[in-house]
C-alpha cells in the first residue's frame, strides 16, 4: 500500500479517556446491546435492520440522516431494531484514492488518521448522544475497534 508514517497513533484507551462515553450513554449502548441479544439468541421476534449509505464521508449529512431514522424507529420499535450503517473505510485493491474517514476525515484535505480516528469516534459518539443509536461500522482493520469498543 502506498501509506507514510507521519506519527504514532495514541493507544485506544487515551483517546478514550480524552473523548469519554458518559454514563447516559453507556446506558444506552448497554440497553441496545441487550436488545440486539435478544434477537440473535430467539429470545425477540423483532428483525434487525442494518441501513446507511456505503459510505461515511461527512458528518453533517450522516447525522441528518440518523435524525430521519430515529423518527422511523420510534414508528416501529415494536417490531424492528434499526441498527444505522456508518461504515467509515472504503476497500481499496491497490491502495490508491479515498479511503474514508478514518484516513481523510476531510475528503478535500491530506490524510490523517489520527484526525480519522478523532473524527469516527466523534461520529459515533453523536449518534449514541443525541440519537440514541448504537450503528454499524465497517472494521477493515480489525485493531481499529478497540477506539470505538465503548460506542
Amino acid at each position: 500500500m502506498n501509506m507514510h508514517f507521519y506519527r504514532k497513533l495514541p493507544i485506544p484507551k487515551d483517546v478514550k479517556e480524552e473523548y469519554p462515553v458518559t454514563q447516559a450513554m453507556e446506558q444506552v449502548k448497554q440497553q441496545r446491546d441487550e436488545e440486539i441479544k435478544a434477537v440473535f439468541s430467539g429470545k425477540s421476534d423483532k428483525f434487525l435492520l442494518v441501513i446507511g449509505p456505503c459510505s461515511a464521508d461527512h458528518r453533517d449529512p450522516v447525522l441528518d440522516y440518523i435524525s430521519r431514522l430515529r423518527r422511523v424507529q420510534e414508528q416501529v420499535q415494536d417490531k424492528i431494531i434499526i441498527i444505522p450503517r456508518i461504515y467509515t473505510n472504503k476497500p481499496r485493491t491497490t491502495g490508491e484514492g479515498y479511503k474514508g474517514m478514518l484516513h481523510q476525515p476531510n475528503p478535500d484535505d491530506a490524510p490523517d488518521m489520527f484526525k480519522g480516528i478523532l473524527a469516527i469516534r466523534d461520529l459515533h459518539m453523536s449518534a449514541l448522544k443525541d440519537y440514541g443509536f448504537t450503528c454499524a461500522d465497517e472494521m477493515l482493520y480489525p485493531e481499529n475497534h478497540r477506539y470505538l469498543s465503548d460506542l
